[in-house]
């Protein structure tokens, strides 16, 4: 037997791995998402989206990413994480392109970005609103990829840019996009995503628990204050907490998670409360 099926649950409902299905609209998430989409709507140009590790940065690029693509008489979207620090232009102009449905790309960047910018000027003229999310834009170290942000925020008509980007990542991108203070200077949006409440902590945890067809006492009003305390309101803390919280739940046969189990899993984890 599992704890899935110890609790009456469908599946783990604490995984970490991005999952749309368990996106829980906070007020914080909410906030974004509204940012976000009207940056896009607005054809704002370039939007930096910032939030500490473990806040749910990529599961909000992965909603937002979903909504846009469920309407594509509206929007033309292209998602993509980068991995690792030596990502090149070509390389990214390559991706954006294979997104935004080239089927040949140019194998040099002048005929490259020709083939882009037609592509743009067909989505404006059909009435669609071009956007590129960059998630772990943080990652990003050279000069020459914030350089072709640049040259990519040219692409527009007149009084009117065809195409925005999000940079999505940790707070450490603005130091990165230092080098290219142009790039910084066109900057029209920028927030910071921010840690769970108390109350909205409650709310996400029961969300999950019951999208995975789990009871919504399942954790009692201590335990959630216990978990907030641990982990701060940050979303991945809340999900590594309770995934240990019901597997040690399942294996001392307890039907409801208290505050004792909490704190058990917590230390074991090597974490402490928040002041």
């Amino acid at each position: 037997m599992s704890y899935e099926q110890f609790y009456n649950l469908r599946e783990q409902p604490f995984s970490n791995a991005p999952d749309s299905r368990f996106f829980f609209e906070s007020d914080q998430h909410a906030e974004a998402m509204v940012r976000l989409m009207h940056a896009i709507d607005t054809m704002k140009g370039l939007t930096v989206m910032l939030g500490d590790s473990g806040t749910g940065k990529t599961l909000l690029a992965w909603k937002v990413n979903e909504k846009l693509f469920a309407q594509p008489d509206k929007y033309k979207s292209a998602l993509m994480v980068i991995v690792h620090s030596e990502v090149t232009p070509d390389w990214f102009l390559r991706k954006v392109a294979t997104q935004f449905d080239i089927e040949k790309p140019g194998d040099d960047k002048k005929t490259l970005i020709g083939q882009l910018y037609e592509r743009l000027l067909t989505f404006h003229q059909e009435g669609k609103k071009a956007v590129v999310l960059v998630d772990e834009a943080n990652m990003i170290q050279s000069k020459s990829m914030f350089e072709e942000f640049r040259g990519l925020l040219n692409f527009e008509e007149p009084g009117k840019k065809l195409l925005s980007i999000v940079l999505i990542g940790l707070p450490e991108l603005e130091k990165n996009m230092a080098v290219d203070p142009p790039l910084v200077q066109r900057i029209a949006l920028r927030f910071s995503l921010k840690y769970l409440t108390l109350p909205s902590t409650g709310a996400y945890i029961r969300h999950r628990i019951r999208i995975a067809g789990g009871a919504d006492n399942l954790l009692t009003e201590n335990a959630l204050v216990e978990v907030f305390q641990f982990s701060k309101g940050i979303p991945r803390l809340i999900n590594t907490i309770c995934d240990n919280a019901l597997l040690e739940g399942y294996l001392t046969r307890k039907s409801q998670l208290d505050a004792e189990i909490v704190r058990t899993v917590a230390t074991d984890l090597g974490l402490k409360k928040s002041d």
